[in-house]
């Protein structure tokens, strides 16, 4: 029986000339010989130069996580060797470069777009997606469980001003870093023109949302940190 079943399948199977005519058909259908990656279908301005510039940034924010993930697990040497290799991806690409050597403006999401043409491919928009949430991680901003929490322990020495101090903006709100020699980490939050201290370096549930919903009740954000951080 099983040899009958065995036979019964070979017999099932195309011939080589059959094979040969599906091959020539699919080819005739799809013209595979010609396929080299989206590469052969670029529309207008894209080109290889955006997709390597998308994968790389997208090795950016695999770096990046993983570096997170060691950090939480205390590898100590696992975390500086993937800090080293972020920075060195980091230094590759984005608005590190200048336009002569990049080609185009660095930070520009349509910086394909001929002059007076308007955008003719948004194809360096998949990169800055990646480079936005990479620089958000470096700035230390998390959300877990609707809670936002601050922990630049990716930021680089160099961006901290000579008083200590680092600023920027999320959600419109100003967020303002103090490095200093305490040896605890507060948070301060100016909510309708009123100030709250407290122990720690995370929003509430409830300020969290509120700074989502960007209704202007979050004023100002001031976080301290240990110098060492």
């Amino acid at each position: 029986m099983n040899e009958f079943i065995q036979s019964q399948k070979e017999m099932d199977k195309p011939s080589e000339t059959e094979n040969n005519a599906l091959f020539a058909l699919y080819e005739k259908t799809f013209n595979h010989q010609s396929f080299t990656g989206r590469s052969g279908t670029f529309y207008a301005y894209e080109g290889l130069g955006s997709i390597y510039w998308h994968m790389v940034s997208k090795l950016l924010l695999a770096v990046q996580e993983n570096f997170f993930t060691a950090y939480a697990q205390h590898k100590k040497n696992i975390t500086e060797q993937l800090e080293q290799a972020y920075y060195d991806i980091r230094n590759g690409l984005g608005y590190s470069k200048c336009p002569e050597l990049y080609g185009a403006f660095p930070a520009d999401p349509y910086s394909h777009t001929p002059h007076l043409q308007g955008a003719k491919q948004p194809g360096m928009t998949g990169q800055v997606k990646e480079e936005v949430l990479t620089r958000w991680g470096e700035l230390g901003v998390s959300i877990e469980n609707g809670t936002a929490s601050f922990n630049p322990i990716l930021l680089k020495k160099s961006e901290i001003k000579a008083d200590g101090t680092m600023n920027f903006t999320w959600c419109g709100v100003p967020v303002t870093y103090h490095f200093t020699n305490s040896h605890a980490s507060e948070i301060t939050v100016t909510h309708c023109g009123q100030t709250e201290t407290r122990t720690g370096t995370s929003l509430t549930a409830q300020e969290t949302n509120e700074l989502f919903l960007r209704h202007g009740k979050i004023n100002a954000i001031k976080v301290r940190f240990p110098e060492q951080l």
